[in-house]
């Protein structure tokens, strides 16, 4: 029997076409709900992964940390965190709910020197910051602007825009905002006046730049944030040079030096010469508080206070939570008596029966001595 003939070809559907679904737009961080985020530096000694539990101990919800020592130059393959290490620290993270993780570089970096040696050794430690802070998941990476020390500002502004168009070459920052901070003013230090900050990300507009402003750097540089009146003067100096839309983390510390002394020294918060009533003012400004009317959702506080005593820092922490009205119960819980500062082994007391016995343990060997020495023909 022959093939039934088809005289008529299917009918083409354009409802038949196959589209992918689109990609889901991704979903916002958990930290960048608009609440407040008030985290400490902590320190990364013996394991990274403990710098999560105690910003969690201290009572915070966010953190900043080093990624490795800030005072030496990293060598080779020991600047990279081993890839298991990494993932230990960010599966930690999520489980204690920490946001933002802002993470602060070297601080012998200086990618502004004219200098070539100190330059290229600065390009290679900052990318060797970017990779490590990628790799633990990071948000931000705070850097200082450097120095350019013989030469203009507009030429280290120059050399600093390249320096990090260099290190940052090639790499997939996957979410990762390198965040420049605000100087006291030191010698040729770049980054004190606003209007500096301002064109250092006008000359690298490629790269996914943003602000940390510290409140003590602006007060040594002379910036008056103990009023009101000055305060709000220099929130609006702020957004109408930088844009307050790019800062993304407030380094909260009060100043033993005073205003305009370009001379970098932080004190516990309400004990310096900003003062308690100054920082609730600032906390609670609707252009900075992440939740204010006009402010950035996922604003980090970040504490960089001394620690002179044992609970110094969950003490400070404690009191940026009072000042944005938050009671014990409401802001996160700390762990009572945890700090990262322990107390001294306690000394022996100096008794009496202490020093006897420290006499008696030296008499054998004087007696030994004056022995030794009449054998010899001395002693007499």
């Amino acid at each position: 029997m022959a093939d039934p003939q088809h005289t008529s070809e299917p009918v083409y559907d354009i409802a038949d076409e196959y589209r992918p679904e689109a990609p889901q737009p991704p979903q916002a961080p958990q930290w960048m709900d608009g609440s407040i985020r008030i985290g400490i530096h902590t320190s990364i000694a013996g394991d990274i992964a403990q710098s999560l539990d105690s910003a969690h101990k201290l009572g915070c919800n966010a953190l900043q940390i080093f990624s490795l020592s800030p005072r030496m130059w990293s060598r080779g393959s020991g600047s990279r965190i081993a890839e298991a290490d990494a993932a230990r620290f960010r599966a930690r993270r999520a489980e204690l709910q920490l946001g933002p993780l802002v993470v602060h570089d070297n601080y012998l970096i200086n990618l502004a020197s004219a200098d070539p040696i100190l330059r290229v050794r600065s390009i290679q430690a900052f990318r060797d910051e970017l990779v490590r802070a990628v790799t633990l998941g990071a948000d931000f990476l705070v850097a200082h602007p450097g120095s350019g020390r013989g030469s203009s500002a507009r030429q280290a502004i120059e050399e600093l825009a390249r320096g990090l168009f260099q290190a940052a070459r090639g790499l997939k920052l996957d979410g990762l905002r390198i965040l420049l901070e605000n100087t006291s003013g030191m010698g040729t230090a770049l980054g004190s006046r606003f209007e500096e900050l301002a064109a250092i990300l006008e000359a690298a507009p490629e790269l996914p730049l943003g602000l940390c402003l510290d409140t003590a750097h602006m007060f040594h540089a002379g910036y008056d944030i103990r009023s009101e009146a000055g305060l709000e003067r220099t929130v609006e100096m702020i957004e109408r040079t930088v844009g307050l839309q790019r800062v993304f983390v407030l380094h909260v510390n009060d100043s033993k030096t005073p205003l305009g002394s370009r001379v970098d020294r932080h004190e516990h918060i309400g004990k310096g010469k900003i003062g308690l009533e100054a920082f609730r003012r600032i906390l609670n400004h609707p252009m900075l508080a992440p939740d204010g009317a006009h402010g950035l959702p996922g604003r980090a506080f970040i504490l960089e206070t001394p620690i002179d005593a044992p609970g110094d820092d969950r003490r400070n922490v404690r009191t940026l939570w009072k000042l944005v009205g938050m009671t014990a119960k409401q802001a996160p819980r700390a762990e009572d008596g945890f700090s990262m500062l322990r107390r001294p082994a306690r000394r022996e007391k100096n008794t009496r029966a202490a020093a006897e016995k420290a006499r008696t343990a030296r008499r054998p060997k004087k007696a030994k001595r004056r022995k030794r020495g009449k054998r010899l023909g001395k002693g007499r």
